[in-house]
């Protein structure tokens, strides 16, 4: 609109002069008719030679207020007169005013001279008579000029006020023809806002029928924005579908390879504590089995319990001690790495929740043995317990390597593990971190990652 705004004012601009000009022009055709006239009607009274006399022909009755005269006859003498546009009396012109007046050529042809301060800009024409007298008339160019100002201000003051008119009229006709889109906007900012990648699929939302108008172009955007959003939708639902048969099948096969593991792990420790001899290479593949069966389980079992988080089962919900599990937690790990020191800092009055004690033990136990996996001996991990405005603080801190920035982005991911220092030598599954992330959003909390080399730190938020 302003852009419109001002290409009116330019167009209005070039109106005005272009009409300027063609007024100045026409007003001064026709004082030159009139200059033309009176040069005729001066020259006519002209007295002939021997010149008894000078000539006076402002005795004569028809010249205009400001009419300007100037007769020199070929023996010197001069009549230079003007008549007053005020009282209409008649005054001789100054010896200044003269000089520029004889000194206009004498070819007949009107042209724009500047008499000075006091008489400005008259439209003069010399001429010279067959005697050789030299005869000047004048027509003052004051109320020309006056002229074209007053209709250059009146051209002016019209073009401002339409300027305005057209530009409150626009704007109220541009914001009523866009008003759709403001809905269209809308409805796209509703869309944003919706949790897609929580699996939110019910992608309801959409651009009114009467926005949507494929005649209009804010109706085409809305148009096409329907169609994309079907096009999302009908994307979101196949994915939801796909993820729900593959969470499906994890936990049916998790649930039906629970019986066979067992069946495999209790017969070979069977076999291995039989009374009769069995060949060492015998008795070294089944400890071997035993302990795959042992891990394959342990396997199992996360999958099983990422399925069930993933299908939205209740937790319980009971009173937990956090300050207690901590303890418990982190004594168990001391005993499972004693190479690594091993610290609490825990607040004097105990810490509670309300969750799932057997989860939280485990999301506990899985940071503790991820800091004794991925650090070399010697290394110190801390945890720490503290209340916040809200709820509750748990913090695992260690001063291994760190995790490298490429990976810190992933590693909540299933089945995500780190290379170098945090490599799965000791068996990683890739699924600890994912069961702690889980695990602490299905009781409404947070898990957060900070890592640098000499400072790896997971924060845990939980609701009190």
């Amino acid at each position: 609109m302003a852009a419109q705004v001002v290409l009116l004012a330019v167009v209005c601009a070039i109106i005005g002069v272009a009409t300027g000009f063609a007024l100045r022009d026409t007003l001064i055709a026709r004082l030159d008719d009139q200059l033309v006239d009176t040069t005729t009607r001066v020259r006519r009274d002209v007295p002939p030679p021997p010149f008894p006399g000078l000539a006076d022909p402002l005795e004569q009755p028809g010249f205009g207020p400001g009419t300007l005269v100037l007769i020199k006859h070929p023996d010197g003498g001069t009549n230079a007169e003007r008549l007053d546009r005020g009282s209409g009396d008649r005054t001789r012109l100054s010896t200044d005013v003269a000089a520029l007046a004889e000194a206009v050529p004498s070819d007949g042809r009107p042209r724009t001279v500047w008499l000075g301060e006091e008489l400005g800009d008259h439209r003069m024409v010399a001429t010279t008579t067959p005697t050789g007298t030299k005869v000047i008339t004048g027509l003052p160019m004051a109320d020309v000029n006056a002229t074209v100002w007053r209709m250059g201000w009146i051209l002016g003051g019209v073009a401002l006020a339409g300027l305005v008119a057209v530009s409150l009229a626009g704007a109220l006709i541009v914001r009523r023809t866009l008003r759709p889109l403001e809905r269209v906007a809308a409805t796209a900012s509703r869309v944003a806002e919706l949790p897609l990648h929580e699996g939110e699929v019910a992608l309801a939302e959409r651009v009114p029928d009467e926005y949507a108008d494929p005649d209009t172009e804010v109706g085409q955007v809305g148009l096409a924005l329907n169609r994309m959003l079907g096009h999302v939708g009908s994307a979101l639902e196949a994915r939801h579908a796909s993820e729900t048969r593959v969470r499906q099948f994890v936990a049916d096969a998790s649930h039906e390879l629970r019986t066979p593991l067992a069946a495999i792990r209790g017969y070979a420790e069977l076999t291995r504590r039989t009374s009769d001899e069995v060949p060492a290479q015998i008795g070294h593949a089944l400890r071997r089995v035993e302990s795959e069966a042992v891990r394959m389980t342990s396997l199992v079992e996360d999958l099983l319990l990422l399925a069930r988080l993933d299908a939205g089962r209740p937790l319980a919900r009971e009173p937990v001690d956090l300050s207690r599990l901590v303890v418990d937690t982190v004594s168990d790990a001391r005993i499972a790495g004693p190479d690594h020191e091993w610290r609490m800092e825990l607040p004097p009055d105990a810490v509670e929740v309300t969750g799932d004690a057997h989860k939280l033990h485990q999301v506990l136990a899985n940071l503790l043995s991820n800091a004794r996996t991925h650090t070399p001996p010697g290394t110190a991990v801390t945890t720490t317990l503290s209340t916040v405005e809200g709820g509750v603080r748990v913090s695992v801190s260690d001063n291994g390597p760190g995790i490298p920035a490429g990976l810190q982005g992933e590693v909540f991911e299933r089945f995500s593990r780190g290379d170098t220092s945090r490599s799965r030598a000791a068996g990683s599954t890739g699924l600890g971190l994912s069961i702690v992330a889980a695990v602490v959003a299905s009781h409404n909390g947070s898990v957060r990652l900070a890592s640098a080399p000499g400072r790896t730190t997971f924060t845990v938020h939980l609701p009190r």
